[in-house]
């Protein structure tokens, strides 16, 4: 299963769209700063959205087409599935789980 995901630094803050094949570890990577760049510099570490895909091309597209719209538009987007900006990633891994490939 593939995922396009948006993370967010907080409620209204800066946001960022992305594409993966392993979602956990990929948003887990984002809140340990795993990789410098962006995310890292700009604490973008929340997951508020997320949708599953049969293949990576379809992801990838959705994570492009996301990446041009308006600001305004992923808001609401975001707003309409989670409208408190909670953090999905406590929902896909659980309470008290280990960290990815642990």
């Amino acid at each position: 299963m593939f995922h396009t995901y948006i993370i967010a630094s907080r409620r209204n803050g800066t946001i960022y769209a992305g594409s993966t094949d392993d979602l956990i570890k990929r948003v887990w990577e984002h809140k340990e700063k795993v990789r410098k760049g962006f995310t890292a510099k700009h604490d973008v570490h929340i997951l508020v959205w997320c949708e599953a895909h049969e293949s990576r091309e379809a992801a990838f597209r959705r994570e492009r087409q996301i990446k041009e719209w308006r600001r305004s538009w992923k808001l609401r987007m975001i707003e309409e599935d989670n409208p408190t900006w909670r953090d999905l990633y406590d929902d896909l891994v659980g309470p008290n789980s280990a960290p990815p490939g642990r």
